[in-house]
Parts: C-alpha cells; sequence; structure tokens
C-alpha cells in the first residue's frame, strides 16, 4: 500500500529549494556528489525528523508511559535524475522553518529502502524518523494514524519502527519491529547501571 507521505511546513520546502537554488549554498555544502551533478535537482519526501527523549523512555507495557519525542526538523531527500544523492535538513527557529544542512551518507541510501520496504507492507503508514542521539541510531518510524498531525504525536504500541543501517550492534538494520518489542530493548541500554550497594548493605560473602 502507499504511504501517507506528510505534507512539510511551506516554509521549509522553501528554504530548502531556494538553498539548492544557490551555488554558494551547494558549493559550501560538504557533499562532494551534490556539488559534481549537472542538472536539475529536486526536493521529495519530506520526513518529520522526531528525537526519542532518553530521560522518558519506558516500554509500552501494561501500565507503562508512551515515550516522549520531540519534533526537531524535516528532512528532505534530493533528487538528480532517478536516484536519490544527497538530503537536506532545515530547523525551527524564532522566525520559522530555515535551511539547515545538506549532507549525504549512507543515511540516505538506506532511508530510501526501507521507505520501498514500507511500501511492501500491506498497511498504510505515515513514515517519519525517529532518531535515538545516544544510540547513534536512526529509525523509519511507521506511525499507524495515518491522518495525524506529523509535528506531534507519540510512538503507538502497534507502530512499527525499522532501524536504518548503520544500526546500533545488535539491532538488525531494516528488520521491522513494533515499537511496543523494541522500544524496551532500547530502554534497558539507555538505563544507566545500578550503583553498588555500599559494603554495610552488600550480602555477606558465602
Amino acid at each position: 500500500m502507499p504511504l501517507h507521505v506528510p505534507p512539510a511546513p511551506a516554509p521549509a520546502l522553501r528554504s530548502v529549494l531556494a538553498a539548492l537554488a544557490s551555488p554558494t549554498a551547494v558549493h559550501e555544502a560538504h557533499t562532494p556528489a551534490l556539488r559534481a551533478l549537472q542538472g536539475p535537482m529536486t526536493a521529495e519526501l519530506p520526513l518529520p525528523v522526531h528525537v526519542l527523549d532518553r530521560l522518558n523512555v519506558s516500554p509500552l507495557t501494561a501500565g507503562g508511559r508512551p515515550p516522549r519525542t520531540r519534533l526537531t526538523g524535516w528532512r528532505f531527500l534530493i533528487r538528480c535524475g532517478d536516484r536519490h544523492v544527497a538530503a537536506a535538513d532545515t530547523r525551527l527557529t524564532p522566525d520559522g522553518w530555515v535551511f539547515s544542512h545538506f549532507f549525504e551518507g549512507p543515511y540516505v541510501a538506506a532511508t530510501e529502502r526501507a521507505l520501498r520496504q514500507a511500501e511492501s507492507l500491506g498497511k498504510s503508514y505515515q513514515p517519519r524518523l525517529l532518531s535515538v542521539p545516544e544510540l547513534y541510531m536512526l529509525t523509519l518510524w511507521l506511525h499507524g494514524a495515518v491522518g495525524a498531525d506529523a509535528a506531534a504525536g507519540l510512538p503507538a504500541a502497534a507502530d512499527l519502527l525499522i532501524p536504518l543501517a548503520p544500526a546500533p550492534p545488535g539491532i538488525a538494520a531494516y528488520r521491522p519491529h513494533p515499537v511496543s518489542e523494541l522500544l524496551p530493548v532500547l530502554t534497558h541500554r539507555l538505563t544507566p547501571p545500578a550503583p553498588p550497594l555500599p559494603p554495610s548493605l552488600a550480602a555477606p560473602a558465602a
């Protein structure tokens, strides 16, 4: 089924198109592939970028609190010809959405691959990106509420997360996980170990 790609804020899209039309912005970008292109480029597949708040992560179990996320930007894939060659990020300022930077690298191809994978799952989703900075992890978040405001909302237990490559050790890239299964794993990794008991409270040696 087709994905319901949410519309990006118009100022965010305009800022990216203005950057693409600016030789200075393209030349100064750390994207050799983008600087070498000789053809028209377009910005497409806008995805809201949410960050998982480490301090509020909790498993979606019976009685558990949902995790807290916050919108940090919108990401666009940059197409030239028949392929995506880079991506552009925007950020929110007191004056509205503005262009942030271009980039290339493995996450561009990984995002495109995960989107194709999501289209083959047989269910409609609203695609988003969910970042876990403490684990250097980025996932494609498939939100079941396709008509929801893409800037808001929490991961539901039945939503899917597809880790993008490179994924952290022990987490398979491109394997869809229900939020209710993957978030407890991330919670465990993000929870600092308990401090050792003082000698007066430690169990005596056998």
